[in-house]
């Protein structure tokens, strides 16, 4: 190397470190002026695959860390999952699991069985997200049931906005999130589809899927 490779490859180092400081401390003036917490609504729609697994992520998050959190699955029950299996197996202490649903509509085939189970699994997430010892709840699959008009938006709004304790988060998942949703939650995340494995005739997997 001739030193004038040397010395170019320093001042490329050189304006490098400079550009990564500005950044830094761009960086930390933004965010010494975020020192506030709350209780966050939480939104992950849209029609790409997981929506579920990052709430799921959250929860393991919550556990990890002590503190209490429940999950209710308004549709998702005819099938085992290894998020619940986990859960009900080793921190049972830690994370309420309430498994409602009996499947998805076209499988149980019965539109009043699946409403009932609806209400029944949305009267016992309003239990839980009261619940101050609670500080997550995740109402997996709930945007279905608000679709399909099983349980009613204007009350789950309602409740949200008045009834939910401060520094509750609640995490709501779900493709074809309502628009008053998403306008009420403080953070939207929606998961786009670009390919997926079922469309080439992969069913779903262990460990990837459930």
């Amino acid at each position: 190397m001739t030193e004038e490779t040397t010395n170019s490859a320093e001042a490329d180092l050189a304006r490098h470190a400079e550009k990564m400081a500005k950044k830094k401390a761009a960086r930390d003036k933004i965010m010494a002026t975020k020192t506030g917490e709350k209780g966050l609504i939480i939104v992950h729609t849209g029609k790409g695959k997981g929506k579920s697994s990052a709430a799921f992520g959250m929860i393991f998050r919550h556990i990890a860390h002590g503190k209490k959190c429940a999950v209710v699955q308004f549709i998702k029950g005819a099938m085992s999952t290894g998020e619940r299996d986990l859960i009900l197996r080793h921190f049972s202490d830690l994370c309420e699991f309430h498994t409602m649903g009996e499947g998805f509509t076209w499988e149980t085939q019965d539109k009043a069985r699946d409403i009932a189970m609806a209400k029944a699994a949305w009267e016992k997430a309003k239990e839980l997200i009261r619940d101050p010892a609670n500080s997550m709840v995740l109402l997996d699959e709930v945007n279905i049931a608000i679709r399909y008009d099983y349980i009613d938006l204007a009350e789950v709004l309602e409740f949200l906005a008045t009834e939910k304790p401060p520094m509750t988060h609640v995490v709501l998942t779900g493709r074809n999130a309502k628009d008053e949703l998403i306008e009420l939650a403080d953070l939207v995340t929606e998961m786009e589809l670009v390919k997926h494995p079922f469309r080439s005739g992969i069913k779903a997997q262990i460990g990837v899927e459930y």
